[in-house]
């Protein structure tokens, strides 16, 4: 089954991976973090703030392939600090908030300063 790369100007991106992959019926959504794409920069220094801005990229990125966060099926969550488990979950419990998908958190391994979360997801949309 072939692939579809899906991009869009409404999330970040970068030359080393694809901002989303279609295959079939399954959108594969690569790690996003909290960058505002109309500035480049980190959309704040809270985990609120950067989950907030990560769900909106990863909202944009699926909806360019079709789907809705109502097609998400799986979720990863990376933690630059998982002491912040608790407030990305503040904000992440506004977009999901009944029926949630799978989910894992995990420690982020790469340090990139000022960066606390990275949210990947995989969809089933059509």
């Amino acid at each position: 089954m072939p692939r579809q790369i899906i991009t869009t100007p409404n999330a970040p991106s970068s030359p080393f991976f694809s901002q989303g992959v279609k295959a079939g019926s399954q959108v594969f959504i690569s790690g996003t973090t909290g960058i505002d794409p109309s500035t480049g920069h980190l959309a704040g220094d809270s985990i609120q703030a950067q989950t907030r801005q990560a769900l909106t990229n990863c909202e944009a990125i699926l909806r360019e392939a079709g789907g809705t966060l109502d097609d998400v099926v799986e979720v990863g969550v990376l933690l630059a600090d998982p002491g912040d488990f608790v407030g990305m979950n503040e904000e992440y419990a506004r977009w999901f908030p009944s029926d949630p998908p799978a989910r894992y958190a995990a420690k982020l391994g790469a340090e990139i300063p000022g960066l606390l979360v990275s949210i990947r997801m995989t969809a089933s949309v059509g």
